[in-house]
């Protein structure tokens, strides 16, 4: 990948998504909690967070915010987690929500055979409501400079607008040689009553156009792009890896904008045990990752977005792939040890699990 140099550029990694309020009861279930601790968090958000957090890059978020206590909170965690806030569009709250709001997530973590569980309380919410023309691009790409873009799925599912957005951002990127990421993301409550997954395929291919690496899992590129993986258990209890080479090797050739494609490799036996890998496409070969069998597991939300942190910060500092997969694969691993959507790993962590560390107690 041909990255712009890093004296040239103010950010390492640019996100642009909502950030959501998380709301987490703990050990308990939403339906029956008394009490919630709160959180930030969004699909795109988290790279940047663990990106500057655990690999300590520059990096910004692109959203907006109802201009309330709600808002304000959420930007008081944004600038906990070091993430520059300053493209943050703050829209004007009418006093009850009518016009624009925060978005609020609420997620149990689940347990054994209960698993996690997510109830999204985002309609009409300030980011869903960015259209194009609300961010000077032109500024954060061609004159402040980033390296790498980050943007998803998610944030292209909340509205019409938002994925013009997404479109208006990328092709911006790409004007001035800003390696564009995506990852697929799918959620089909988002996409549910606005076309399903005819729209979502119809959006996401258009997107898919101007991206340079393409993020996801079996379901997302079969339900974003129209790509199967062949071979794989109906209930995902058993993934074929020749399958997942062959569906990269198709998508190669349908999208060769593409330099790099990686896909996460997630076997559920429990809410609490998954085995954990990646694997990924990059100058023609194809690498997997390390692999986490019987990985035991606090808090699976996020993971995905700690693997895509992880791949970004090995490109970023010059790894070669398999490297670069590898740090995704153990920030990803780590991340999911710990609660919350955003990683609380550091990077000394990350450099030993990759060599191999154990869990014995440091003291």
């Amino acid at each position: 990948m041909e990255l712009k140099p890093k004296e040239n550029c103010v950010y390492d990694e640019i996100s642009l998504g909502e950030v959501m309020l998380r709301l987490d009861p703990g050990d308990g279930r939403i339906r029956s909690a008394r009490s919630f601790r709160a959180w930030e968090g969004g699909g795109e958000y988290n790279v940047a967070r663990g990106l500057r957090k655990c690999f300590k890059m520059k990096t910004a978020i692109v959203t907006a915010l109802a201009e309330n206590d709600i808002g304000y909170l959420v930007e008081d965690f944004i600038l906990q987690g070091g993430v520059d806030a300053q493209f943050i569009k703050w829209m004007p709250y009418d006093g009850i929500g009518r016009n624009v709001r925060n978005g609020l997530n609420f997620t149990e973590r689940g347990f054994g055979v209960r698993g996690a569980v997510g109830v999204s309380d985002r309609a009409d919410t300030a980011a869903s409501k960015l259209k194009p023309g609300d961010i000077d691009w032109e500024t954060i790409f061609g004159k402040l400079g980033a390296r790498w873009f980050h943007t998803g799925g998610i944030y292209a599912a909340l509205s019409e607008t938002s994925a013009q957005v997404v479109l208006e951002a990328a092709k911006t990127a790409k004007k001035y040689g800003t390696i564009v990421s995506y990852d697929l993301n799918y959620r089909p409550s988002l996409w549910k009553d606005i076309g399903g997954q005819a729209r979502a395929q119809e959006v996401n291919k258009e997107i898919a156009k101007y991206v340079d690496v393409m993020i996801g899992n079996e379901e997302d590129f079969t339900a974003c792009l129209g790509f199967e993986v062949k071979g794989n258990s109906a209930n995902l209890s058993h993934l074929d890896i020749d399958g997942y080479k062959e569906m990269i090797a198709t998508v190669s050739a349908a999208y060769p904008n593409f330099q790099v494609i990686a896909s996460t490799l997630r076997t559920v036996k429990t809410a609490s045990v998954n085995d954990w890998s990646a694997i990924c496409w990059a100058g023609g070969q194809v690498y997997q990752g390390m692999a986490f069998n019987g990985l035991e597991i606090m808090d699976r939300v996020g993971g995905g977005d700690s693997f895509a942190s992880g791949l970004t910060y090995g490109f970023l500092t010059d790894r070669d792939p398999q490297t670069a997969l590898n740090y995704g694969v153990c920030h990803g691993a780590l991340a999911m040890t710990t609660p919350g959507d955003t990683s609380m790993a550091m990077l000394k962590e990350v450099e030993g699990l990759l060599k191999g560390a154990g869990a014995r107690v440091q003291r």
